[in-house]
């Protein structure tokens, strides 16, 4: 079974040992806690899902909506928002609270072990084609050749169903691998 990385933000450090110890013990993840200071330097290609609550989402809101696939949210009911981000509501009884969770978990696991997921390689090639880069630039950046850059970007439009330069920029920045630019 793949190991998920899971990174659990809140000022709450009562709640967040105890999500930790929920996570270790019903599900084998050692799931890190991280301060909302920590999240610059956070690998948000490595990392499969972030558990924030509502305090740390409102306050570093700018790195939380472009990742609002691998995040979910913490809150004090039923639904937050327009649904586009997931939810765990904390108040709910301890049978509702885990099977929710277990649902978050085995949806995670089975991304991680979906043969679908980008190299690293194909990430960096991602990255630099949602910059604006051409495939000549992109090969003298990463020194490879060009063959090699076209076999990389058909890999990732074979995974992603993508095609455009656009759509896979709109992708690296609802993924978290670019951030937007103002």
């Amino acid at each position: 079974m793949q190991q998920v990385n899971i990174k659990i933000i809140m000022r709450d450090t009562a709640l967040a040992v105890g999500l930790r110890h929920l996570l270790h013990n019903l599900f084998d993840i050692e799931a890190e806690r991280i301060d909302e200071g920590q999240l610059a330097e956070t690998d948000t290609a490595a990392t499969d899902l972030f558990i924030a609550d509502s305090r740390s989402f409102a306050s570093c809101i700018g790195f939380f909506i472009p990742r609002r696939t691998k995040l979910i949210l913490l809150t004090d009911g039923e639904s937050a928002g327009d649904g586009s981000i997931q939810t765990l509501n904390r108040f709910a009884d301890e049978q509702t609270f885990v099977a929710r969770l277990t649902q978050i978990v085995e949806a995670v696991r089975e991304k991680a072990e979906d043969g679908n997921e980008l190299s690293q390689r194909e990430i960096d090639v991602l990255c630099l084609v949602a910059s604006g880069m051409t495939n000549k630039e992109i090969a003298d950046k990463l020194c490879i050749s060009i063959n090699t850059v076209l076999s990389h970007r058909k890999n990732i439009t074979s995974k992603l169903g993508i095609r455009s330069a656009s759509g896979l920029s709109v992708y690296a920045m609802m993924n978290g691998y670019i951030s937007p630019t103002v």
